[in-house]
């Protein structure tokens, strides 16, 4: 009993002495923030504060404690630094200093855990005192975050206080060439962009069926099925990314893809110029709004441009965050506060509700092993582009919009509902079960992100 009193009261003077150190000397810190920050002091004062309370976890420049050396406290330093890059790297998501353009996930991550005081967590408290922030700061923070989301990433004109929030309405346009549009509408649907004439973009991506073909993977020339669930073609142009790896950084990156894919189109752009050119109606026309012809650049523009008018703006979601409370339901609107509640609005942001981050998929548990088939080479997402092993199993966030029209979900199709999609988020990305009322008002609020597509609701 005596031995027991004494490693207690060791450990209890080891706790006190840490403690004491971090207070007097602290601990080594990423300044990179404050630094680059010296000419905004908006910014300044956040970085201040995300440095001595977030950065020591939240930054790919961390430096290890000298009390890491400690058995067993070096493990579980090491372990709580890694879940904390791969949650958010503050460093390279949020380094916001002179305007520079930052992360709209990190900033939505940032603001529900310190709204929720999820952050940072009492573990880290305990042996940092000085770690909590302040009153000011949390509102110093909150101020930045605002005028960042509004000075970023709205449309010019919007309402402050709607272009502020985690989520905003959907623009009506994007400014495109109607000439060049009409072009790009013609090759999207051209069947001669595949070896055989017998596959169009429109085939994956049908304007009729959510802008998905509804099945779990695609069927490409000589009945070829393709490795990933196709994303909806509809508000694509709002994706800071194309494809679930991201491989394609703009909608015309993208379009030079599927045509040179063998599974898809297989074909070349040599081919594909030489058919297109024995058109000579086509060739006129395309030579009246493109004088040098048809080649990779100016087909994929066309088609890019065209992309770029497959918007889905007034759904009732965006009615009702313009101010109409009538649009959506009492059960849609328990569901979108059980949506941000639970956190989900962390990564579905903005103006789609996702598409601007890639996140791990079994974060909080084993998908794949639950999964029950081996793992593919899509299921390495992110990693197939970078080498990184930090990003493997790493899929683009998918956006939400028009969410009901694109049945089935994730990017293997494993779930073939909405029902079954929210209880995957739930148990694999938020460590949580949802109840099934919690489910159905969620599903609720999902159905109401269906848009609207030349004046009529998406079907």
């Amino acid at each position: 009993m005596k031995k027991l009193v004494i490693v207690i009261a060791l450990g209890v003077v080891a706790y006190v002495g840490l403690g004491i150190v971090n207070i007097i000397f602290g601990t080594p810190k990423d300044t990179t923030l404050s630094k680059n920050a010296v000419d905004d002091p908006d910014f300044h004062k956040v970085a201040l504060a995300l440095e001595r309370s977030c950065m020591n976890c939240h930054s790919s420049e961390t430096k290890m404690p000298f009390y890491a050396a400690i058995p067993g406290a070096g493990h579980i330093i090491r372990h709580d630094i890694e879940m904390g890059r791969e949650y958010l790297d503050i460093t390279t998501e949020m380094n916001g200093g002179g305007g520079a353009k930052v992360s709209e996930v990190a900033l939505a991550k940032t603001e529900w855990v310190v709204q929720n005081g999820t952050m940072p967590p009492i573990q880290y408290l305990a042996l940092h005192w000085d770690g909590a922030l302040s009153s000011q700061e949390k509102q110093d923070l909150y101020d930045w975050i605002a005028k960042t989301r509004v000075a970023q990433f709205s449309p010019k004109g919007m309402d402050p206080a709607i272009a502020s929030a985690v989520v905003r309405p959907l623009r009506k346009v994007i400014p495109t060439d109607p000439a060049k549009v009409a072009l790009g509408e013609r090759l999207y649907h051209d069947k001669r962009l595949s070896a055989d004439n017998t596959v169009s973009c429109a085939t994956c991506h049908p304007l009729d069926k959510g802008g998905v073909d509804g099945t779990p993977t695609s069927k490409g020339i000589r009945d070829q099925w393709g490795p990933i669930n196709a994303p909806t073609v509809y508000n694509a142009a709002l994706n800071f990314a194309q494809f679930w790896n991201g491989r394609a950084a703009t909608l015309e990156d993208q379009a030079d893809g599927p045509p040179n894919d063998p599974k898809e189109m297989g074909s070349n752009w040599p081919e594909i110029v030489g058919k297109l050119n024995q058109d000579q109606e086509f060739v006129d026309q395309f030579t009246q709004v493109y004088p040098a012809g048809f080649s990779k650049e100016t087909i994929t523009h066309a088609i890019a441009e065209y992309e770029r008018t497959l918007l889905t703006p007034n759904a009732p979601f965006d009615r009702y965050l313009a101010g109409d409370e009538n649009a959506i339901t009492a059960d849609q609107k328990a569901g979108w506060q059980l949506f941000t509640k639970l956190g989900c609005s962390m990564c579905h942001v903005g103006e789609i509700l996702g598409g601007q981050s890639y996140e791990m998929v079994g974060r909080k548990a084993d998908y794949f092993k639950d999964r029950g088939t081996p793992i593919t080479e899509a299921d390495l997402g992110r990693y197939n582009v970078t080498k990184d092993e930090t990003e493997r199993y790493h899929q683009k966030v998918p956006m939400l919009r028009n969410i009901a029209q694109t049945a089935p979900y994730m990017h293997d199709a494993t779930a073939p509902d909405l029902k079954t999609a929210v209880d995957i988020m739930g148990k694999y990305e938020l460590g949580t079960t949802i109840k099934p009322k919690d489910n159905e008002l969620i599903v609720a609020f999902l159905n109401s992100l269906t848009g609207e597509f030349q004046g009529k609701p998406l079907q």
